[in-house]
């Protein structure tokens, strides 16, 4: 008889687990947002519309102000680059050579469209993938903002 409940618990449990597990997953589908770097970017197939993040350096020169708050610039991890237009108030440490994630949807392989532009209030921060590029290109500086 013990066995038989046990046996009743388990088969009652595991849909109920099973279905639980899945809703979860099912609702953090629309929260995750990927880290892609401008190389990564050109090297895989990543759909327009989908929600992503970029990072990498305001590349020298590329900050253009547009009509109203629109404002161009370009990221780049010194192999790749990608053309960035965002609308809004910048944050007060953005600036040309300044490491930067945006968060946003790519319009067309060589145009990023943000919602969401960071700047940390670190001036050593830069993602990951960037400072490995800058390492490699020999234009890493301990302790600098890269400049």
């Amino acid at each position: 008889m013990r066995r038989r409940q046990r046996i009743t618990y388990l088969l009652i449990a595991a849909p109920v687990l099973v279905l639980a597990v899945g809703l979860v997953l099912y609702a953090l589908q629309d929260t995750i947002v990927y880290f892609y770097s401008p190389t990564e970017l050109a090297e895989k197939d990543v759909p327009s519309g989908l929600r992503i993040r970029i990072g990498g350096l305001v590349e020298e020169e590329s900050v253009q102000r547009l009509q109203g708050a629109r404002v161009s610039f370009v990221v780049t991890d010194l192999n790749e680059a990608i053309k960035v237009e965002y609308e809004g108030l910048l944050p007060d440490l953005f600036r040309e050579g300044q490491g930067v994630v945006a968060v946003g949807e790519l319009a067309s392989p060589s145009l990023f469209v943000a919602d969401q532009v960071l700047a940390k209030h670190d001036e050593n921060y830069m993602p990951p993938e960037v400072a490995e590029a800058l390492k490699a290109s020999g234009k890493w500086r301990e302790g600098s903002d890269s400049k």
